[in-house]
C-alpha cells in the first residue's frame, strides 16, 4: 500500500522559520501536521496523537532531542512512534546515538532541499504500512 493519506506527523523543530516552511511544503501533503517547539511539549501532543511520525530536532530548549526521544521510548504510548531526526547537526558520534536509541534516519537538515525531505518522510509513512 502506496497510500500516505491522513497520516499523522509531529514536527519537533524550534526555528521558527523552518517550522513556517515545513508546514508550507507539507500543507499541499495529505498529511495531518502537530508542531512543538520544545521535547516537553512534544511528548504530550505525541502521547495525545499518537502520530505515525515524528520528525524531531536535537538542538531544543528544554531538553534535547536525544532526551525526548528516550523518554518517547520510555512510555508504553510512545515506544513504537517511529522518529526520524531532522538536524543540522552531522557528527558521527550523534548519527550513533540516534541509531542507538532506535531512530529511523537521521537526515541533516543543510544536506537535503525540503522537497528530498519530504519524499523521505513518505518513504517512512509508506514502509510503516505494511
Amino acid at each position: 500500500m502506496t497510500d500516505v493519506q491522513f497520516k499523522k506527523i509531529l514536527s519537533v523543530e524550534d526555528d521558527a522559520f523552518l517550522r513556517d516552511l515545513l508546514a508550507q511544503k507539507f500543507s499541499g501533503q495529505s498529511f495531518t501536521m502537530f508542531y512543538a517547539q520544545n521535547g516537553e511539549d512534544a511528548l504530550v501532543i505525541a502521547e495525545k496523537e499518537q502520530p505515525d511520525l515524528i520528525l524531531l530536532d536535537i538542538i531544543l530548549p528544554t531538553m534535547t532531542g536525544f532526551e525526548t526521544l528516550e523518554k518517547l521510548r520510555a512510555n508504553p504510548a510512545t515506544v513504537n512512534i517511529p522518529v526520524v531526526f531532522l538536524s543540522n547537526l552531522g557528527q558521527q558520534s550523534d548519527l550513533d546515538k540516534a541509531t542507538a536509541l532506535g531512530a529511523k534516519e537521521f537526515i541533516v537538515k543543510a544536506n537535503h532541499s525540503l522537497e528530498e525531505i519530504i519524499e523521505k518522510v513518505k518513504g517512512h509513512l509508506v514502509s510503516s504500512n505494511s
